[in-house]
């Protein structure tokens, strides 16, 4: 990033300052527009490395870093890593309960507000509308075969017929 035009307009606005104060406040003003280069440049060089750490925050874990490169701050942005999926630790031979379905209502709701890219969004429409569901509904799916390891039970119970006598699944 180019603070010279930054800069340069400061001396423009203190040189228009100067002419109202006559020949003598003309003449001071340009004798301090240059030790005064290198303070703004000091001082515009803190509120981005402020305001980086800011965005910081935001981003975290994630980061954004003001680096220079001579007189010019340089922005590095850091990603936050990428979330592995997560694996439920279990011992051999445990059986665990299954998890409920991602569509049961138990009455419990949470709301949350989710930012994503607009092309994300866009994409997450066009699967919903594909399947018939809201994006509310194909999220909260999404996130539970996420969460489930691709595990999805049928809403009505065991398969088609849930008065059926028989099983569906697989064994080891």
């Amino acid at each position: 990033m180019d603070l010279t035009p930054y800069v340069d307009n400061l001396r423009q606005e203190l040189a228009i300052a100067a002419d109202a104060g006559g020949d003598d406040a003309r003449a001071l003003a340009e004798r301090l527009t240059a030790p005064l280069e290198s303070a703004a440049r000091l001082t515009l060089l803190n509120a981005l490395s402020a305001a980086m750490g800011e965005v910081t925050r935001e981003l975290a874990p994630g980061s954004v870093d003001v680096r220079l490169r001579g007189l010019d701050p340089e922005f590095v942005v850091t990603p936050p890593p990428v979330p592995e999926p997560l694996r439920e630790a279990r011992e051999p031979g445990a059986a665990s309960a299954p998890p409920p379905p991602a569509d049961a209502d138990d009455g419990a709701m949470a709301r949350i507000n989710f930012r994503l890219p607009a092309h994300l969004k866009a994409r997450a429409e066009d699967a919903a509308a594909a399947e018939g569901l809201s994006v509310n509904a194909w999220l909260v799916r999404a996130v539970s075969t996420a969460l489930d390891g691709g595990a999805r039970t049928s809403p009505q119970g065991r398969g088609k017929d849930s008065g059926s006598r028989g099983f569906t699944g697989w064994v080891r």
